[in-house]
């Protein structure tokens, strides 16, 4: 049996992680080697593994998360207002099937984007495509693309990812393009797909941020049906430790 010739065959087919792990197995003592059907498995599940790391870092790469964030690093407490259980119900990410949105407010360092992109990170791990964009970005996004015609392909792009973090809600005012382009994301997503809004502002002021009371009613109503909200209260999570500088 030629194990090298099996070896190369195996990269040509691009299966890495059964070259990998069979690999490792040609490094063990003959008799150690697994036999029949139990080779073939620790080779598949080994190829299963490694897919599923790559999609998952494939969707962390594309997802722009602003932190490198995760549940497990999140801090709880009733002084922050956040407790394991309301996180516990989200960390299988059945909201995003269920197309609920979750939306977050709190004072600057009160850890809001950090939270979303636990979130977000969590919801890339668990195999969810995802992609943040604070609300400054999204505005010049809106602006680029009506200007060169491209607004209906953002529009579909934006509506094949399972779930949306806008960061930075309420913090620059909302021209008219902009709540009409929130409007219509809102409305492509709405019952489908899952946004997550974090905001200095708290969330009974959202309505007279956005300004306009038609559209925001509209824009209001698509985002509170099926909405888990935060509202993060404590002292900056700034002064407590140097590590913590960036979860705002």
């Amino acid at each position: 049996m030629n194990t090298t010739a099996t070896l190369h065959q195996l990269r040509d087919l691009r299966l890495e992680g059964m070259a990998r792990s069979y690999e490792s197995i040609l490094q063990l003592p003959t008799h150690q080697h697994p036999e029949g059907h139990m080779l073939i498995a620790q080779l598949t599940d080994a190829e299963q593994q490694n897919r599923t790391r790559y999609k998952t870092q494939l969707f962390l790469k594309l997802s722009r998360l602003r932190f490198s964030a995760s549940l497990e690093e999140l801090s709880f407490g009733k002084e922050r207002n956040l407790s394991k259980d309301q996180i516990a119900q989200l960390a299988d990410c059945s909201f995003i099937d269920r197309a609920e949105n979750i939306l977050i407010s709190g004072a600057t360092g009160s850890g809001k984007s950090f939270l979303a992109c636990a979130i977000g990170h969590q919801a890339c791990v668990m195999g969810y495509k995802t992609l943040y964009l604070n609300l400054n970005r999204f505005t010049e996004k809106i602006m680029v693309a009506r200007l060169d015609g491209s607004f209906i392909k953002l529009l579909n792009q934006l509506e094949k990812v399972k779930l949306l973090l806008l960061d930075d809600f309420g913090l620059a005012p909302l021209d008219q393009n902009t709540r009409l382009a929130l409007l219509q994301i809102l409305e492509d997503r709405y019952a489908k797909k899952s946004v997550v809004i974090a905001s200095q502002l708290p969330i009974a002021k959202w309505h007279e941020y956005i300004g306009e009371p038609t559209l925001a009613d509209a824009i209001m109503d698509r985002l509170f049906a099926n909405a888990h909200r935060f509202e993060l209260k404590g002292e900056s999570l700034r002064k407590k430790s140097p590590s913590n500088l960036t979860k705002n």
